[in-house]
């Protein structure tokens, strides 16, 4: 790490971001958009009667004027021709989107601010690919179509919060041969479980199925937590501890990828992000709560899962429609986009690229352009990373697979002789 001091470049950039960290503490994003817990009862209630009410959120009144201002600074300080300059230019741009998003909540340019933080339904995958949209219908058409007879019978079997604690504590504890994350029960908690660096909480009322828990240990707390983790070793660039909105769509994107190929996903897991996407869209185009709420209903989610389904495509913004918070576009973009890049790595011979992605919370083109000053021993090799990345032959195994399956096409197959017809 000699090599912060000496070259001045480096040295500016190390003080610039140290100014980054300190500048975006209040920027709350997720924290500051949810609804109270508070929320749900009435509605239910009101939903009960026969008479739905939209939900009344009363938001905080934030002003980041000075924040902004220094955002500003950073960002006009930076050399834009460096790795780092770039880096901290774009992140400081993106907490200055989040700050307007925030000065703005509970009117509609939450919703224009969300846009350019996280992309829209109508949005192209990678590779000119169909529109999020397009994806997120096609899997709820293909879960639709798989019937509950296809679970296992132990898959049936619901698993309380407490239970679900302890054996998660279990499972981290023996990866990190150490207590570094504590599971906790929340009963406020409006989502099923939330992730810090150091803390898992889960809703004290929810049950979960036995997909729940791989999904929790590979997603929430192998990438998200294990990237904080990894970010707070980072001398040079603290920043990369922090969960910067730039860095959504390739957090999401790899938590998710994990899911996937450690078999940690099923389709109603696919099932319930897709209905999401479709959920952002039909407020985007008009839909109220109430709307959105029986569309989550109809699709066969609890009236509980419904209302904390229908409260995260209206964060921030006003209930009654025609604008949403569009960050669960996310999830399905970003898991074509990091598929992608591991594969584009293998074919290029850069494995080594999608391990610093787990040094930080960064996006894919931080781990390219940043991968020098990991090379250099600038930036901190991850301290920690998961079993499937570590293992670099099986993974290449499976992405050579992908490469070469990815070819074939499957509207010229023709049934093989004696196979029917």
């Amino acid at each position: 790490m000699g090599s912060t001091h000496t070259d001045p470049a480096i040295a500016l950039h190390a003080q610039l971001d140290a100014r980054l960290v300190h500048a975006v503490r209040g920027i709350r994003l997720l924290a500051l958009t949810s609804w109270p817990a508070a929320t749900q009862a009435p509605f239910l209630e009101s939903v009960a009667r026969g008479q739905p009410r939209l939900p009344e959120v009363a938001y905080p009144k934030l002003d980041f004027s000075d924040v902004r201002r220094e955002l500003a600074a950073i960002g006009a300080s930076v050399d834009p021709g460096h790795p780092l300059g770039r880096y901290i230019a774009d992140s400081a741009r993106s907490w200055d989107l989040a700050a307007g998003l925030l000065e703005s909540l509970g009117t509609a340019a939450v919703g224009d601010y969300s846009q350019q933080l996280f992309g829209v339904p109508e949005q192209p995958l990678p590779g000119h690919g169909p529109t999020t949209r397009e994806a997120a219908r096609h899997f709820i058409q293909i879960a639709q179509e798989l019937d509950h007879e296809l679970l296992a019978p132990e898959e049936h079997v619901p698993v309380s919060a407490i239970a679900l604690a302890l054996q998660l504590q279990g499972d981290l504890d023996r990866f990190f041969d150490a207590r570094i994350i504590t599971v906790e029960l929340d009963p406020d908690l409006i989502a099923k479980a939330a992730a810090g660096a150091t803390r898992i909480r889960l809703r004290t009322s929810a049950s979960f199925s036995a997909y729940d828990r791989a999904q929790l240990f590979h997603h929430e707390a192998l990438v998200h937590s294990l990237t904080a983790l990894n970010g707070q070793q980072q001398v040079l660039l603290p920043s990369l501890a922090l969960s910067s909105p730039r860095t959504t769509a390739t957090q999401e994107g790899l938590a998710t990828f994990a899911e996937q190929i450690t078999g940690s996903i099923d389709i109603e897991r696919l099932k319930r992000i897709s209905l999401r996407i479709e959920a952002i869209a039909m407020a985007r185009e008009g839909a109220d709560f109430i709307e959105v709420f029986g569309f989550f209903r109809h699709a066969g989610q609890t009236p509980e899962e419904s209302f904390a389904s229908a409260q995260r495509v209206f964060r921030g913004v006003p209930p009654s429609g025609g604008t949403a918070f569009t960050k669960d576009t996310v999830y399905l973009r970003g898991l074509v986009s990091v598929h992608t890049f591991f594969r584009q790595m293998l074919r290029e011979e850069k494995l080594q690229v999608c391990r610093w992605l787990f040094a930080g919370k960064m996006t894919l083109g931080d781990a390219q352009s940043l991968a020098p000053l990991f090379e250099a021993g600038v930036l901190a090799a991850p301290r920690w990373l998961p079993d499937w990345v570590s293992r670099a032959n099986g993974l290449a195994g499976m992405l050579a697979f992908s490469l070469f399956a990815n070819r074939i096409r499957m509207d010229r197959l023709r049934p093989e002789p004696g196979t029917g017809d």
